[in-house]
């Protein structure tokens, strides 16, 4: 009980941790550091592709050789690191260079928390998806508090202040992952693994015909969910004219309505199967796009974060888990592939969604999504169900 406490609060203070520090960067890069526009996307862009990079190695050594426990806290000490450089810099070629680096470092310690909680799970013949859906909705729920926690602090209180109680948050972690997280010897070839997934663990992930295209489908859900997230205030506000206040409001009950979904879907996995759930999400997902589309008043958005919800609750805690049993030897890597597909979507979606609302409107960002969204129902269809 005291392991699974101490992973459920590994994963909340580094949730808060890192959401502390994400939804205010480009304030801090603009206001602080004094970047103009296209300096802000070039270290938004840098600072996911290093992440993406750093995230992948450090998963295939963790795989490899690595006890993850150790490489946990390794990853919070750089984040530490990171949470300094930013509070005490504002030197924009530093921040991109060394805080950058350190970031990109602190980024692995999530999907290692997820690779370690599946392999202490399975050693102790714990319900893997139930323990992964409890762990998960703790990151939910950090990122539900962490958001205004950071403007609260940044706003009255400075970016230093802000920065620095990250790096209490990382050294409060630490403790625990030091005095609590478990170290899990790991067995190079799992038993009862089914015939349809490799157990070689050297196989190259290229060969693997159905991870390549459930990263895809991730990746398409979650460029979707991200344009949404980056358009909605705009369009809420521009093309609407509706409440200043509603976007936080639909941000809420989406995420009210997720933690729950993610608890339950855990539970679900045994009677309904992943793939199935996975499918009924994304339908979800496609319901949601097709109301944005047709639907335009307050108390109607309002009600389409139910599908939302239950998309992005069913995807964000089936998917990781879906990742793992297609790799099964492969855990650290597994977790990584689902957090640099998210990564990605970050880097495409924002991107899209500039290009696109400039020259087309807001409005074509939702049926871009329902595009998305379509795209990778296709490609679910061509992932074999795991075990």
């Amino acid at each position: 009980m005291v392991i699974f406490a101490a992973f459920l609060i590994s994963t909340f203070i580094i949730g808060i941790a890192g959401a502390l520090q994400s939804p205010t960067l480009s304030r801090y890069l603009s206001f602080e550091v004094q970047a103009n526009p296209i300096f802000v996307g070039i270290f938004f862009s840098v600072n996911a592709v290093a992440s993406i990079v750093a995230s992948f190695l450090i998963a295939k050594y963790s795989d490899n050789h690595g006890q993850r426990r150790y490489i946990v806290l390794f990853c919070c000490i750089m984040g530490i690191f990171n949470s300094i450089t930013f509070a005490f810099t504002r030197h924009y070629y530093v921040l991109i260079t060394v805080g950058v680096f350190f970031a990109a470092l602190a980024s692995a310690a999530m999907p290692q928390i997820f690779a370690l909680a599946r392999e202490y799970a399975i050693k102790t013949g714990s319900n893997v998806v139930a323990f992964n859906s409890l762990i998960r909705a703790q990151l939910s729920l950090a990122w539900v508090i962490g958001p205004p926690l950071s403007f609260f602090l940044a706003v009255n209180y400075g970016f230093t202040t802000m920065y620095l109680s990250a790096v209490a948050m990382y050294i409060v972690v630490i403790v625990v992952i030091m005095l609590f997280l478990p170290s899990v010897q790991r067995n190079p070839t799992p038993v009862d693994i089914s015939p349809t997934i490799s157990a070689d663990p050297e196989q190259s992930i290229l060969k693997n015909k159905s991870v390549i295209f459930l990263f895809l489908a991730t990746m398409f859900m979650w460029i979707a969910n991200m344009m949404y997230l980056i358009d909605m205030p705009l369009y809420v506000d521009s093309v609407l004219h509706l409440s200043s206040a509603l976007p936080g409001k639909l941000m809420g009950l989406a995420a009210g309505v997720e933690i729950p979904v993610m608890l339950i879907a855990g539970y679900l996995v045994p009677y309904v199967g992943k793939r199935n759930l996975i499918f009924f999400a994304v339908v979800c997902g496609v319901l949601f796009y097709i109301g944005l589309i047709l639907f335009q008043n307050e108390y109607a958005l309002l009600a389409l974060q139910i599908f939302n919800g239950l998309f992005i609750g069913i995807v964000a805690n089936i998917g990781i888990i879906y990742f793992q049993d297609l790799l099964p030897t492969r855990v650290g890597v597994a977790s990584t592939l689902f957090n640099n597909a998210v990564t990605c979507s970050v880097i495409i979606g924002g991107l899209i969604q500039g290009i696109i609302s400039d020259l087309y409107g807001h409005q074509a960002i939702y049926w871009i999504g329902l595009v998305m969204l379509l795209i990778s129902l296709l490609l679910c269809t061509q992932v074999k169900a795991a075990q």
